[in-house]
C-alpha cells in the first residue's frame, strides 16, 4: 500500500459533496420555478419567504459537509506527507466516508433524527481516531 492511496476516500468524500450540491441546486430552481420561493430572497437568505423543507435540508447538508469533513481532509494529507498513513490509518478513511454517506443518505431522504444522530456521531468517532492514530505516530516516530 502506498500513502496516496488516501486520495481515494478523500475523492469519494468530494463526489458525495458533488452530488449533494446538485441535489441542492435542482431544489432551489425547483422551488423557484414552482414559486415556492422568490429568487431575491437567495440574494441575502433573509425576506419573507424561506425556503421550502427539502431544499433547506439540501442546502444544510452542503453546508455539512464543510465542517467536520475538512478534519478529515486534513488527516488524510498528513497521513500521506508524514507517511503516517498505513492499512488502519486507510480503514479509517473508509469508515468515515461510510458514516458520512450513511449520514446524507438518512438525512436526505427519511430524516431521522436518532439514525441521523448515530450517523453523524459514528462520523465524529472515526475522526477522532484517525487523529489520534496521527498523534501517536508522530509522537512514537524516532
Amino acid at each position: 500500500m502506498t500513502q496516496l492511496e488516501l486520495i481515494y476516500p478523500m475523492a469519494a468524500l468530494v463526489l458525495l459533496t458533488i452530488v449533494v450540491l446538485f441535489r441542492m441546486v435542482r431544489g432551489r430552481f425547483a422551488a423557484v420555478r414552482s414559486g415556492d420561493v422568490d429568487v431575491r430572497y437567495y440574494k441575502t437568505y433573509q425576506g419573507d419567504n424561506t425556503e421550502p423543507r427539502q431544499a433547506a435540508q439540501n442546502a444544510r447538508h452542503f453546508t455539512n459537509l464543510f465542517e467536520n469533513p475538512v478534519l478529515f481532509y486534513v488527516a488524510c494529507i498528513v497521513a500521506m506527507v508524514s507517511g503516517l498513513g498505513g492499512i488502519p490509518m486507510l480503514v479509517l478513511a473508509w469508515l468515515f466516508v461510510a458514516a458520512r454517506v450513511a449520514h446524507a443518505v438518512i438525512h436526505l431522504t427519511s430524516n431521522r433524527i436518532p439514525q441521523r444522530v448515530a450517523a453523524y456521531g459514528a462520523s465524529w468517532f472515526v475522526l477522532a481516531a484517525m487523529w489520534l492514530w496521527l498523534v501517536h505516530g508522530a509522537v512514537t516516530a524516532p
